[in-house]
């Protein structure tokens, strides 16, 4: 019993899934005890999503209005609904007083449509690939187990925990330089250190567990993300004022009015 709830334990506490805008755009991980949350309180909707057969994503057959799948394949389920579905071979399950309970992959955050901007997380593999994996006292390049995190100012002076005071650095020349500032070390850094700019939180997304029906929505996977975005009205761009009669720009007699100008009500932004 105690290994059995251990492991519904861990099951609904692994960051197993991923949550889409209402534009179907990944955005963040979850758990499934937090997506449970999310959809109870009609927060956010869960897709089921069909796998089998699933059709070559360069074929014809891949492409509806909004997606890249026939709308057979996903389909929004709300809470009410997602707890009466059938449990099929493949699926993570939770089990209640009830009876079992699929554990969804992917969610949609049904009032959210932005994509938040992210830094990467701070840490070793972060400033080794912000470095380009290259020493940042020798320029070396360095293979990822020749290389270790290198406090510019060491903590026991007082240095922080930061993107600016974190480097990538050849672990003999981080043993060599130990607990003193590089310049006492006769060491100078190729270039100062700082924070990577802020980026989409898709791309700062990752899959580590190879779930399928995520493909379907990372940048490397489908194109079900951008079709959905893509089918919303696009903005114009606004009109220039016209040119005046007498500039030269227009013959002599010619109407200065533009064609457009009387359809700018009609604009679907405005």
């Amino acid at each position: 019993m105690a290994v059995r709830k251990h492991c519904m334990s861990s099951r609904l506490t692994k960051a197993t899934v991923l949550v889409l805008n209402r534009n179907w755009q990944p955005i963040n991980v979850r758990t499934p005890q937090e997506a449970f949350c999310m959809m109870a309180t009609n927060v956010a909707t869960a897709l089921e999503i069909e796998r089998e057969d699933l059709p070559d994503p360069e074929s014809d057959s891949f492409r509806t209005p909004h997606s890249a799948l026939p709308t057979s394949k996903v389909r929004p389920v709300t809470w009410e609904e997602w707890i009466t579905l059938p449990v099929r071979d493949r699926d993570e399950v939770v089990h209640t007083v009830r009876g079992a309970i699929r554990l969804p992959t992917v969610i949609v955050a049904v009032n959210f449509a932005k994509v938040p901007k992210k830094r990467p997380k701070l840490c070793a593999r972060a400033i080794r690939e912000r470095d380009g994996n290259r020493c940042q006292y020798t320029g070396r390049l360095l293979r990822p187990e020749e290389g270790s995190l290198d406090h510019v100012v060491p903590r026991s002076r007082g240095g922080r925990d930061a993107w600016e005071n974190l480097v990538w650095s050849a672990k003999e020349v981080n043993q060599r330089k130990g607990d003193r500032l590089p310049h006492e070390a006769g060491l100078k850094l190729v270039s100062v250190p700082h924070a990577p700019k802020e980026l989409p939180a898709s791309a700062l997304i990752r899959n580590p567990h190879q779930i399928p029906e995520w493909k379907l929505f990372m940048a490397e996977g489908s194109r079900l993300s951008q079709r959905r975005s893509s089918s919303r009205p696009q903005r114009r761009a606004p009109l220039r004022s016209p040119p005046r009669p007498g500039t030269g720009r227009f013959p002599p007699g010619a109407s200065h009015r533009s064609p457009e100008a009387g359809r700018a009500r009609d604009w679907p932004w405005r």
